[in-house]
């Protein structure tokens, strides 16, 4: 297998998954919140990007406070570290649930909600990667956070 620059699909895929688990959080949770509160398709995938951001930027930060850096250090290396690989996520994962029929306005108890939800989410994922395993490659992404990982 041809490694880019150094990065390896398995750093890149570990990366991805970290990534995928705080959209996936902020994702859900901002379509619960959305129906909840009945708001309209386009506010509640504003609210569920916002979420997927918030929760991505946190779970990187929770890791790297460990490692011993301050607050507003450990939120610059989150910046940098997860921007480029949420916006992507974020990107795909809303434009799958926007084109599919009926499933912004499928409710939380629909089978079809939900189905897309997980498709989206798995196609976002497939499509980050490389983007990911790219910026890791090159020392970008959560090559930050990992160098934070070996000081601790």
């Amino acid at each position: 297998m041809n490694e880019q620059h150094g990065a390896s699909w398995a750093t890149a895929i570990q990366a991805t998954l970290h990534c995928l688990t705080g959209c996936a959080i902020g994702e859900v949770l901002g379509m619960v919140l959305g129906t909840a509160f009945g708001l309209h398709n386009a506010a509640t995938v504003v609210l569920s990007i916002a979420l997927a951001f918030v929760f991505g930027y946190a779970l990187t930060m929770r890791g790297v406070l460990k490692s011993g850096l301050g607050v507003a250090a450990a939120f610059k290396v989150a910046l940098a570290a997860d921007t480029v690989s949420i916006a992507v996520m974020e990107l795909i994962d809303n434009t799958v649930i926007v084109v599919i029929p009926g499933a912004m306005d499928a409710g939380l108890a629909s089978v079809l909600f939900w189905l897309t939800l997980a498709l989206s989410l798995a196609v976002a994922f497939v499509v980050t990667v490389p983007v990911n395993r790219w910026m890791i490659g090159r020392g970008l992404g959560h090559a930050k956070v990992h160098a934070h990982h070996q000081h601790h």
